[in-house]
């Protein structure tokens, strides 16, 4: 249980597993981060909330990804120690045009550490070249490439 990096051509990627989706989630996240840098200040930082919606449990998974990517951008640091929460299976959301399409939802937490204080390597995004996101024996596995 965890995550992987893996080589992928001019880019990196994460393999995750986990034996919830929560946990693979946040393993990928984890991926993320240490894609960015290799070590982290331990003490550094203040943890965040993260929420997020999409409608598929793939969308989720790039979308979070892309959240953090995100966040790191507007708030100038690295998203690290993720915490995932809670994912919820589709909720009812109303949309510009009154109907009430599924979504999925993810409440999650994480650390964010200064830039300033790591030596990060910039990944530009997550992509959704190859991703996958699948049921095993005993829990789930994603496999996530990102843009460096």
């Amino acid at each position: 249980m965890g995550y992987e990096l893996r080589e992928h051509t001019a880019d990196i990627a994460v393999a995750a597993s986990g034996d919830s989706l929560e946990v693979v989630f946040g393993a990928a996240a984890d991926g993320f981060a240490a894609a960015s840098c290799e070590t982290v200040p331990a003490e550094s930082g203040e943890r965040f909330s993260v929420s997020v919606t999409a409608e598929s449990r793939e969308a989720l998974l790039f979308d979070y990804l892309d959240e953090l990517v995100y966040l790191r951008d507007v708030r100038d640091e690295l998203p690290v120690d993720h915490r995932v929460e809670t994912i919820d299976e589709p909720v009812q959301r109303a949309d510009a045009g009154g109907n009430e399409p599924d979504a999925w939802s993810l409440e999650a937490t994480a650390r964010g550490v200064p830039l300033a204080e790591v030596a990060a390597r910039e990944i530009k995004a997550v992509t959704y070249s190859e991703m996958r996101l699948e049921r095993v024996d005993g829990g789930w596995e994603a496999y996530v490439v990102f843009d460096v």
